[in-house]
């Protein structure tokens, strides 16, 4: 993606100094004659144009929910990060079906997807365009820019701060394209914009990369839990390497648990806390949940309003007989369901005493005949954007929910799961980590604990704990249940019954348009 001006300044409340893009207060105006130079020409412009890589990952343009898109050639509504990357996580599994049938969304229950499927090529581009608004911020903050522009003192330690923070949400977005698409391009702040085509970086070396940025970055990034909230500190670098060293033989071919076991801990020794009570942790005030959120993404129903994002999980998983009002909506989109598969995972299926199984199930078959058929599958009702004391939200179309991309409870899954599979840490303390989550499932110190842990079990329990987050694809990979026929779900690769698909589908497709384009680029095996 090329650009030569900067097209946009977030216009922002700025209260005492905070950076309240990432509290939940912005709006977006278009300034397509502006230049970097006059955007970067003082502190306040930098904070505004750093302002913009978080922004994005809320947002989906420049003037609202729908008209001027930042990642062309898709549906503007389609285009958000968190719900792109959903579907593309959620949709190929067993916790999620949608009836809608718009081109390329059926692929993902079959497995079939191509390299010109609409929904992985907008995915793809948004996590590059997020990924050139963080080099361009990187590009613009060197020592010599900043001294030719008389930025000295504490304002250059202020922007020397978000550059850590610009460089741990590009080696964020490079994780999503390392885990979905395995090779893809690669650029950074040392690539001009509009220089030579990006060359492809194979998946190993991505992962190097990552993982050398996010322990470069530790002494520039706030102290754990003293940032403001919704932006990056030391424990999201922590939590992110974590979870890439949790994967490490899928990315890399040698695992690497040990490690795994080692920033999980730094994360849960960092003062987190879990809430109380799991059924409100997806809620329009659930800013409150910060002790257990470690980064997440802003949503304000008023400030930041497209059909992605809190907006997509608290509408599309609403239709038949489920009351909007009871979600915070206005009505419901009526696509989202889950498999019985899932349901199964909770024993006692939907009627289970664990309170994560929140699942609606008046009027709603538990077997799926047909997709299409919203009351087919029993629908979630984990997120509604109603606040935690029962009242509603600012607006009843546009989310206040915000959605977390690291939360402790991951990291204590993470931890007993490298444990369990040798990484060294102490297996009686990884069985603790899980009984605290079940304890809060069961709401009982007694009921539902277990005595000994297993990888299997952990599976499940990783299901029960985060479905729905953006996790499960990845997660069935690591178990080798993905594409293999030895675990199956209804719809499974096309079947009413479920049956494997080929091996390559592990990985998704480079676009096509991209690869014609980008000589440098060879796609993916199988594609």
């Amino acid at each position: 993606m090329k650009r030569n001006s900067l097209k946009y300044i977030l216009i922002t409340g700025l209260i005492a100094g905070s950076l309240t893009s990432c509290t939940k207060k912005l709006n977006l105006l278009p300034t397509n004659d502006v230049t970097a130079e006059q955007v970067y020409s003082s502190p306040e412009g930098y904070k505004q144009a750093f302002a913009k890589v978080y922004a994005a990952y809320a947002l989906t343009g420049n003037t609202g929910p729908a008209g001027n898109g930042d990642v062309q050639g898709i549906d503007e509504g389609t285009s958000d990060f968190f719900r792109l990357m959903w579907c593309a996580q959620e949709l190929p599994t067993d916790e999620a079906v949608v009836g809608w049938g718009d081109v390329g969304l059926p692929d993902f229950h079959s497995m079939t997807w191509s390299s010109s499927n609409l929904f992985l090529t907008g995915l793809y581009y948004r996590c590059m365009y997020q990924i050139t608004l963080a080099n361009d911020f990187i590009r613009q903050s060197s020592d010599a820019k900043l001294s030719s522009r008389g930025i000295t003192g504490a304002d250059a330690d202020k922007v020397h701060q978000y550059v850590a923070e610009a460089r741990f949400l590009r080696a964020y977005q490079y994780s999503i394209l390392m885990d979905l698409f395995g090779n893809p391009p690669f650029v950074t702040e040392n690539d001009a914009l509009g220089g030579a085509l990006p060359k492809q970086i194979s998946r190993k070396d991505l992962f190097t990369y990552i993982e050398g940025e996010l322990k470069a970055i530790d002494g520039s990034l706030a102290d754990a839990r003293t940032n403001e909230y919704g932006r990056a500190d030391k424990a999201a670098a922590w939590a992110l390497l974590a979870r890439i060293y949790l994967n490490a033989e899928v990315y890399t071919g040698t695992a690497n648990y040990a490690a795994a076991v080692t920033y999980s801990k730094k994360v849960i020794d960092a003062g987190y806390s879990l809430v109380s009570d799991y059924t409100k942790l997806m809620r329009a005030d659930n800013n409150l949940n910060k002790n257990e959120f470690i980064l997440t993404i802003n949503y304000d129903g008023l400030h930041t309003q497209s059909y992605g994002g809190a907006t997509f999980m608290t509408h599309a998983p609403v239709g038949g007989s489920m009351p909007a009002a009871d979600y915070g909506i206005s009505g419901g989109w009526a696509g989202l369901r889950t498999t019985k598969a899932f349901v199964n995972l909770f024993p006692g299926g939907a009627s289970s005493a664990d309170k994560r199984a929140q699942f609606y199930t008046d009027g709603q078959n538990i077997d799926i005949n047909t997709i299409s058929s919203f009351t087919d599958g029993y629908a979630i009702s984990k997120f509604k954007d109603v606040k935690i004391n029962g009242a509603p939200p600012q607006s009843l179309d546009y989310a206040d929910m915000d959605l977390p991309i690291f939360r402790l409870a991951e990291q204590y899954l993470i931890y007993a799961e490298a444990t369990t599979r040798g990484g060294g840490g102490d297996a009686a303390l990884a069985l603790s980590y899980v009984n605290k989550l079940r304890a809060r499932a069961y709401q009982s110190a007694t009921t539902g604990q277990l005595t000994a842990l297993t990888t299997d079990l952990l599976l499940d329990e990783r299901g029960r704990e985060l479905y729905w987050e953006g996790f499960r694809r990845t997660d069935l990979i690591r178990y080798k249940k993905f594409v293999e026929a030895t675990y199956l779900w209804p719809f499974k690769g096309g079947s009413k019954d479920g049956k494997g698909v080929e091996s390559f589908r592990t990985v998704y497709p480079l676009p096509s348009a991209d690869v014609t384009a980008n000589p440098n680029l060879k796609q993916n095996t199988g594609y």
